[in-house]
């Protein structure tokens, strides 16, 4: 599973790159590739949408309907992502001066709030047809049209979900654990049907539309949860600024500065920094505006999605009680 972190900058992330111009070829790489996949999960979830539909009409399973509509919000909240995707792209402007990267949180944000009214109309709708049940027809073709759904979904969410690890893309994240879920709904509605109709336990189509349901609103709370926190600008990973101030001290001993506080800044599938250091009040401004960008250059080498570092000198508050 994911790291429970706002943003996934672990000990083990924070990696020399080649080059500094690797880390904005990484994140338009990574935007790219997110709204390819995207698009593809459109189209897939469309039709798996409308096949599963069709099965619940000539059916009358409440889970396969259930599970339909299901992947129909799916299509539209993966139109979400693409969009979010397609704005995280354009480049900072006079109105959003820090970029776009945060749309791309922020259309997360859009497709949990979407799953949820999805699950509450699902859970409904379950919550009817279990007080009334009533027999399954052509129970064989809905199995089989649920079983390549799963099949379908579950492959494409393993695709996805390789993409946006690697890339970090909280919104693809999103839609790869709701394609995970689209995909085990329905596994739940092949086996509910198959219960229902093989064992004569005509509510077990119902209870599995609501089992669909209770899984939709866990994923969305995950979800809602990680979205939010990046809005917010939380940093939940300590052991990133743990090793930024190992990084710079270590470095930068012979130039006796000690690194006092490191604030940092999620956006989305970036990351911006503020570093305080205190250094020597007869040190020249020039040397102290070399040394800031030397720091910078250092730290954008070692972590490639930190794009924006401002390094903030101070003069030692006891200075004789340092570096002695």
């Amino acid at each position: 599973m994911d790291e429970p972190y706002a943003v996934d900058n672990s000990y083990d992330s924070l990696v020399p790159s080649k080059n500094l111009g690797e880390k904005s070829h990484l994140i338009n790489e990574g935007l790219k590739a997110g709204q390819k996949i995207a698009i593809i999960s459109i189209i897939t979830l469309i039709s798996i949408g409308i096949a599963e539909l069709m099965a619940g009409r000539i059916s009358g399973s409440v889970v396969a309907t259930a599970d339909g509509i299901d992947s129909l919000s799916d299509a539209v909240i993966s139109f979400i992502v693409l969009l979010g995707l397609h704005l995280a792209n354009r480049p900072a402007d006079k109105k959003f001066h820090f970029g776009y990267y945060k749309v791309e949180t922020f259309a997360a944000l859009i497709a949990a709030i979407g799953m949820t009214v999805v699950g509450s109309f699902i859970l409904y709708h379950s919550y009817h047809m279990l007080l009334h049940p009533f027999k399954i027809q052509q129970p064989d073709v809905t199995m089989i049209v649920l079983a390549a759904a799963a099949g379908i979904s579950l492959h494409r969410a393993l695709q996805m979900r390789k993409i946006a690890n690697k890339y970090n893309l909280i919104s693809l994240k999103t839609d790869a654990k709701n394609s995970i879920k689209d995909g085990s709904a329905s596994v739940i509605g092949f086996v509910s049907v198959l219960v229902a109709t093989h064992f004569g336990f005509l509510q077990a189509d119902a209870i599995g539309g609501m089992v669909i349901a209770g899984y939709i609103f866990s994923v969305s709370y995950i979800s809602l949860k990680e979205a939010s926190l990046i809005l917010i600008d939380a940093w939940q990973n300590p052991r990133a600024i743990v090793v930024i101030k190992r990084i710079l001290e270590e470095k930068f001993k012979k130039d006796q500065i000690k690194v006092t506080t490191v604030l940092i800044r999620p956006a989305g599938m970036v990351a911006h920094a503020e570093i305080h250091i205190e250094t020597d009040r007869d040190r020249r401004l020039f040397d102290v505006d070399l040394l800031s960008m030397e720091m910078q250059t250092l730290l954008r080498s070692k972590i490639p999605t930190m794009t924006r570092i401002t390094v903030v000198p101070h003069v030692f508050s006891h200075q004789k009680s340092h570096f002695l």
